[in-house]
């Protein structure tokens, strides 16, 4: 008697660690939801880090008459009266090979 009783609770533990392991909301789901929720830690930092850079540059730009300017003279390009203006341009590398002259063959030609 004592060992069918013994043997019944070995087998509801089994099916209980069995359920623990691969069942629904099983130690595979809360690792899975653990590292889920550390990688949106993570880009929760990343943003926080970013959206502070942003906002020391709102302020730089209210407060900042030298901030405007960089910006201005950066992206739209935009220069002070009384400056000059000197723009040098390449040539593409497409076009700057084409012009060089063509190299000598020794094939026999002459």
């Amino acid at each position: 008697m004592l060992r069918w009783i013994a043997l019944i609770l070995l087998l509801v533990l089994l099916g209980l660690q069995f359920k623990l392991w691969t069942g629904s909301g099983g130690m595979r789901e809360v690792e899975t939801l653990r590292a889920s929720v550390k990688k949106q830690g993570d880009d929760n930092e990343r943003l926080r880090q970013r959206n502070q850079a942003l906002a020391a540059d709102v302020s730089d730009l209210k407060h900042g008459e030298q901030a405007v300017e960089a910006r201005a003279r950066a992206e739209l390009g935009l220069i002070k009266s009384g400056e000059t203006f000197y723009q040098v341009v390449e040539r593409p590398a497409a076009s700057a090979s084409a012009a060089s002259p063509p190299a000598a063959s020794d094939g026999g030609g002459r």
